[in-house]
């Protein structure tokens, strides 16, 4: 409750900054009030719609990985040595606690064209380098893929919890009626943690507006800022670099609004279907 009262709600109050002109001498409540002239001039940059067209792109591929985890967790449930499935599970855990910056300098030490680890193991073999970092699209499927390397394992654990609160009696059950693995965990399985999986994808959902800030910093260049440049690295280019903070904040209060209606949208999708959702 701490966390979220002093990162989260206190911060709000400067959401005004996106409707005055900001100066950062005068202060917040001082700056003269412009209305909506600061969103005005943000719809007007090219820019803000490629970082919003890029962050929107980025986000659905990361979506098409949502089963990951899930699959993960299914295969890691029907593990029966115990050491090798903790053995296992400490393995997929560790990428979420490695740093993004990590992550980056051993794509480039990998990735790289020219210095690539796995590039120079392609030529030895008489094959053609391939362009993980410098093509636009290679670099957003390397983008995805490091995504699900460095969540999957961690995001697993949910669904990990969630298997051990269906009831054993209907594997014992499923046992007698000759049932194999596969038809458990299909008829078992995914049905028991279903309501799981259906809150972290309305989540999800919520977040399609939202992307995290180190991943694409960490992951692009020069080539490929085309595709690269999202919401938050396009605040960070403006708000930082450029210091106008005012363009920044409205941005953000963009971001987050859309990210609002997006939650809403897919809660109000869900209740319809499966009559099940967050709220």
């Amino acid at each position: 409750m701490v966390y979220f009262l002093l990162f989260r709600y206190v911060p709000m109050g400067g959401v005004v900054v996106a409707f005055k002109d900001y100066n950062m001498f005068r202060g917040i409540w001082a700056s003269e009030w412009v209305g909506f002239d600061v969103f005005r001039e943000m719809f007007a940059m090219p820019e803000f719609y490629r970082a919003v067209r890029n962050t929107l792109m980025l986000n659905v591929f990361s979506l098409l990985t949502f089963p990951a985890p899930i699959i993960l967790a299914l295969l890691l449930n029907e593990l029966r040595i115990r050491w090798y499935k903790r053995l296992s599970q400490t393995l997929l855990y560790l990428p979420h606690f490695i740093s993004w910056v990590i992550v980056g300098g051993l794509a480039i030490r990998l990735l790289s064209t020219n210095t690539g680890s796995i590039n120079q193991f392609l030529v030895s073999l008489g094959l053609k380098p391939i362009p993980f970092l410098e093509n636009e699209l290679m670099w957003i499927l390397t983008y995805t893929g490091a995504g699900v390397w460095h969540y999957a394992g961690w995001g697993s654990i949910l669904y990990l919890a969630a298997l051990t609160g269906i009831n054993q009696e209907l594997y014992e059950a499923a046992d007698v009626d000759g049932a194999s693995r596969l038809r458990k965990m299909w008829h078992i399985t995914l049905p028991g943690i279903r309501p799981t999986i259906i809150v972290l994808f309305i989540l999800q959902i919520g977040h399609m507006a939202d992307i995290g800030f180190e991943q694409p910093y960490a992951l692009k260049n020069n080539y490929v800022m085309d595709v690269a440049q999202v919401i938050s690295t396009y605040v960070y280019t403006v708000g930082i670099q450029s210091a106008q903070f005012a363009i920044a904040t409205a941005i953000g209060l963009f971001q987050s609004v859309i990210g609002l209606i997006l939650l809403l949208t897919a809660e109000f999708v869900s209740r319809k279907v499966n009559n099940q959702g967050i709220f």
